[in-house]
Parts: C-alpha cells; structure tokens; sequence
C-alpha cells in the first residue's frame, strides 16, 4: 500500500531549500482543488452508491458504501497534500513527515475498512445461526473471534508501517514470538477452554435448550460460554462445566433424536385360558397402533416368571420430548387395563403356592 506512492522530492543535500513563490501557489491551488474533488466528488459517489444499495436485498454493497462514508477531512487533507507537494521542493524533514502522514492516514483507513468488511462477516454469520437455531444460540464466540481479527489485523498494520519506514520488524517478530509463548504456557488452561469453545460452537454437538449428558452430570444447555458451558439439571440445579471437559467426554445428546424407544413388560397370571393369551399381542397391537404418535416395533410373549407369563412391548414414539414420551406410555397403560378388564385377563402380582402332603 505504501510502496505504490510515487517518489518524494526530497533533498538531503540541504537541511532548508525553499521554493519559489509560483511553486508555492501551485501547490496551493493544487491541494484546494484536490481537497474539493475529493470531498465534493465522494459525496455525490456516496450519495449515488447508497441509492442504489437500498434497492438491493445484498448487505455487501451497504457495507461497501459505508466504508466510502468513513473517509473523512484526515484522508481528504493527507491525499491532497501530499498531491500537492510534489509541485514544490520542500526541506528534507517536511517532506518526510509528510511522507509519514501519508501513510499514517492510508494504513489507517485500511485497517478501518477492514474492520468494516470483519462487521460484515460477524452479522451476516449471527443472522445465520439465529435463524438455525430459532435465535437461541448464544453468539459471544463470534463476538470474541470479531475481536481476535481486529486485533490480529491492527498488529498486521503496525508492523507493515514500521516496514515502511525502514524499520526492521525480525526483532519485533522475535521477541512477539517469545513472548506469546511464555504467556501461551502460562495460561494454557485458559486457552484450551476458549479453543474448546469454538470447536464446540462450530463443531455443534449441542445447541442452547438441548438435553444432554455429560458422564454423571445431565441437563438442559442454558448458555455456552467462552471458558464454561452452563447446564439447568432435572433438580433445578445450575451445573457449571468446563468446555475442555465436554470435549474430551462422550455426551449423549437427547435433543437430537427423532424419536423414542420405549419397552415395557408386563405379566398375566398362569390361570390365563390360551385363546387370552393368543389375543394379547392383537390387543396390544391394537392400542398402539391407534396412537399417531406411537409406532409399533413387537409384542411377544417373552417368558414363563415365578409368578407370571411375561409379555415383552418395544414401541417408538415420534418425539424426542421426554414429556411427550410419558404421556403416550401412560395413554397405552390405562387402555391395556381397560381392555384387559373388558376381556377378563387379570394381571399378575407376585404369589407364591405351598402345597402340603399328608
């Protein structure tokens, strides 16, 4: 950027070498017409640019606009004195801090358009992940990275300055890289968590409101944060977990699943005729069946108990919602005991028969 300027005439050989008159009211003419252009000229390019930009549904044109708008009086005033001191031979020092301005100004208004174009990324990547996830999600990690990057590009920008004007950045770089280090190994702990942090935000796992379990630990995903992830347990608890420790463990993910699996057994008495007992797996078959939510897998007689002759019933049910779950469990029981009543099939409790022998 600084290396495309064309040549200062600059002259070492004298500490003051002052210009003619004429020079001097050239470069004046030239930086007020320079300055006029300038301003007068992004006014009307803005203005123009704008218009257009609000008919289009694209965000990238807006942004591209608002950079034009940010250029103000410092960009006009530095372009166009530097335009104009290439009209009169001015003392070395002027014109080498001019030459400084300049690139002050240029690298300046790089950055500020680059931060700009992060903006941009930032939204457009938040208005995503709101709409995916119902504008749930916690966004503090894009918020976080945003930072990183103008950080990391603000440095970018001291470093190509100092390049500019001659001085040399290896030792900079060095001592950066030596002392990134010590404070990496220093707050290593830290630094994996916020790692974690954005594997677990990009890699999703989990999203905020789903129910997991992490080893012991279950609940609901309230917040996700930079160095911890919160969960609400099933008591009402707030559990409070490291992310480095949700990445390293297997997590059970209930939110995702499509659906349930639900198996129950249940016994009649050894006194049940065997036309009772051909007919349970109908009448289970039956009751499920009607259920829209509920999708039937098997019903079988299973085994002979102490007590009992065991059915066994694997079910589905076309939900990952817990509640819903126990609702149509408990709809298939009371109608398996209406129906068994109507039949006359009596359920089976423990018991236990002694015979005596004279």
């Amino acid at each position: 950027m600084a290396n495309a300027l064309p040549p200062l005439n600059i002259d070492f050989s004298v500490v003051l070498n002052p210009a003619t008159y004429t020079d001097y009211w050239t470069a004046a003419i030239v930086f007020v017409l320079a300055f006029t252009i300038l301003r007068v000229g992004k006014g009307i390019l803005s203005t123009n640019l704008r218009k257009i930009a609000d008919k289009t549904t694209n965000k990238f044109d807006d942004t591209l606009v608002d950079i034009l708008d940010h250029l103000g009086a410092p960009f006009y005033f530095c372009v166009s004195l530097y335009l104009s001191s290439q009209f009169v031979t001015l003392p070395a020092l002027a014109s080498l801090a001019i030459y400084y301005i300049v690139i002050i100004t240029l690298v300046y208004y790089a950055v500020k358009a680059g931060q700009h174009f992060i903006d941009f990324g930032t939204n457009e990547l938040i208005e995503k992940r709101k709409q995916e996830d119902g504008g749930e999600e916690d966004v503090s990690i894009i918020h976080l990275a945003n930072q990183i990057l103008k950080l990391v590009l603000w440095v970018f920008a001291i470093l190509l300055f100092l390049s500019n004007i001659g001085v040399d950045v290896t030792p900079l770089l060095a001592g950066a890289s030596i002392g990134g280090i010590a404070i990496a190994f220093a707050l290593q702990n830290v630094l994996t968590d916020v790692f974690a942090s954005f594997s677990i935000y990009f890699d999703k796992p989990f999203r905020v409101g789903d129910f997991i379990t992490v080893g012991a630990d279950s609940g609901t995903v309230k917040r996700i944060g930079i160095k911890t992830t919160r969960l609400q347990s099933l008591q009402g608890e707030e559990l409070i977990i490291s992310n480095k420790q949700l990445t390293e463990s297997r997590i059970n993910n209930f939110k995702r699943m499509d659906k349930r699996r639900g198996v129950f057994t249940f016994g009649v008495i050894y006194q049940t005729e065997i036309k009772k007992l051909e007919k349970i797996p109908k009448i289970i078959t039956d009751i499920i069946t009607k259920n829209k939510t509920a999708e039937l897998d098997r019903v079988h007689f299973k085994s002979f108990g102490d007590s009992s002759l065991d059915y066994e019933v694997v079910y589905y049910v076309k939900s990952s919602d817990y509640r819903v779950f126990m609702d149509i469990q408990q709809e298939i029981n009371l109608e398996i005991i209406h129906q068994f009543q109507k039949e006359g099939i009596e359920f089976a409790y423990p018991t236990k028969t002694v015979f005596l022998q004279k």
